[in-house]
C-alpha cells in the first residue's frame, strides 16, 4: 500500500485555479507519474473541461437518485441500501489513460453536503493507495480539506491573479490554513494572470505584507483565454505555451 503525493489547489472563483489544476494533472501525467488521482471537490468547478473529459455523472447527482430510489422502493431486490450505495458510487469513477477522476457535483436538498462529503472522504479513501498523485481541486472555502477529505496535504497551492485584492483573498485561506493546523508539506503561492508574466511591484509588495512565499508567477495568455471563452481543455494546450511553460518551471522548482 503507497500514499499518494497529495496536491490541494485553492483560490476565490475567477482567478484561474482550475485552469492551473488541469495544467498540473497534465504535466504530471507526461512526466510518466500517472496514474493521477484526480478530485474535483468544488461543486462550482469544470475541470473536467479543462481536461477535455466528458463527465457522465458525479457523487451528487448518484445520491439525489439513491434517495429518490429509497422514495420509489427502487433498490433492487436482494440488495441492501449498502451494498447499493456501493455500487452505485464506484460507478462515479472517470478513467482516463493517464489520470481517474471523482466529481463531487452539485446537490440539491439541505444537508446534502455533509452526506456526499463523506462519501467523498470514503471514494477517496478507497482509491487513493493506487495512485502516485492525489491532485484535488478544492472551492475557496477549503471545505473539503478541513473536515478531513485528504488525510494529509503535502503540497498546498494558493492561486490568485495579479491584482491586490486577490493577494488579499489568499492571504485569508493562508490564514485559515494556519488556524485549522492543517500544516501542509509545504505551502505557497502562484500568481496569475500577470502581463508579460511580471509582477508589478505593488502586488509583490502585498505578497510581502501577508508574509507568503512566492512559488512563481504565471503571465496573461491569449490561447489560454481563448480556451476559457471557446470551452476548449487547455491542459492540452501545446507544452511550448508560456503559461504551461512557466508553470512546469515552477512545479519543478518546488520537487513536483
Amino acid at each position: 500500500m503507497t500514499t499518494p503525493h497529495s496536491i490541494a489547489v485553492a483560490g476565490k472563483g475567477g482567478v484561474g485555479k482550475t485552469t492551473t489544476c488541469g495544467m498540473i494533472i497534465d504535466y504530471l501525467c507526461k512526466k510518466g507519474q500517472g496514474p493521477v488521482l484526480v478530485v474535483d471537490a468544488d461543486a462550482n468547478s469544470n475541470l473536467n473541461e479543462v481536461l477535455g473529459v466528458e463527465v457522465e455523472t458525479s457523487l451528487g447527482e448518484i445520491r439525489e437518485e439513491m434517495a429518490q430510489a429509497e422514495l420509489r422502493g427502487g433498490i433492487p431486490a436482494g440488495m441492501t441500501k449498502a451494498d447499493y450505495a456501493e455500487m452505485k458510487f464506484s460507478s462515479a469513477l472517470i478513467e482516463e489513460d493517464d489520470f481517474d477522476m471523482l466529481v463531487m457535483g452539485r446537490t440539491q436538498g439541505k444537508g446534502c453536503y455533509c452526506y456526499v462529503n463523506g462519501v467523498l472522504k470514503t471514494q477517496i479513501d478507497k482509491y487513493a493507495k493506487n495512485y502516485r498523485y492525489l491532485v484535488m481541486d478544492n472551492e475557496a472555502g477549503l471545505e473539503h480539506v478541513a473536515r478531513g477529505t485528504l488525510p494529509h496535504v503535502d503540497t498546498m497551492l494558493l492561486i490568485s491573479d495579479c491584482s491586490r485584492r486577490g493577494i488579499q483573498a489568499v492571504a485569508r485561506i493562508a490564514e485559515m490554513i494556519g488556524q485549522m493546523q492543517l500544516n501542509p508539506g509545504q505551502i505557497g503561492l502562484i500568481v496569475n494572470r500577470a502581463p508579460g508574466g511580471v509582477l508589478d511591484d505593488g502586488v509583490r509588495a502585498e505578497i510581502d505584507k501577508h508574509g507568503l512565499t512566492l512559488f512563481g508567477v504565471l503571465p496573461q495568455d491569449e490561447a489560454v483565454y481563448r480556451c476559457d471563452c471557446d470551452g476548449e481543455p487547455s491542459a492540452k494546450l501545446p507544452d511550448s505555451n508560456p503559461v504551461k511553460s512557466a508553470l512546469r518551471g515552477i512545479l519543478q522548482s518546488i520537487g513536483i
